[in-house]
């Protein structure tokens, strides 16, 4: 059973690996068909589009896992919600507006 695991483990490695190599020779490519032609820019190689996918990576979205939290905090929003009475739904909806503005409903609260 051990073996299994590290076979499996191995195989997860070497396509994260792979899939690694091909988003940067993709970034290369990209990069250096349109960087050094629209600014002048000199060409990269296969490691520094690595670094430029990192770095990119750093700067807008960091390393939170993807949508992962976004999604945890909705449905504990949705939980919430579905434990409110209708007396405190309603001064939740009045309290946000206050806050943020009006809001219209979603189509499937106009419906019910």
């Amino acid at each position: 059973m051990r073996r299994f695991w590290i076979l499996r483990a191995l195989r997860f490695a070497a396509f994260a690996i792979v899939a690694v190599v091909i988003a940067s020779a993709v970034v290369m490519g990209l990069w250096n068909w349109l960087m050094p032609a629209m600014f002048g820019l000199p060409a990269i190689g296969l490691g520094q589009a690595l670094g430029l996918l990192v770095l990119s990576r750093i700067l807008v979205g960091g390393f939170r896992g993807g949508m992962g939290r976004r999604t945890h905090w909705r449905h504990r929003m949705r939980e919430r919600w579905d434990q409110m009475t209708p007396e405190q739904r309603e001064q939740f909806t009045a309290g946000m507006q206050r806050r943020c503005g009006p809001v219209e409903p979603r189509a499937t609260e106009q419906a019910s």
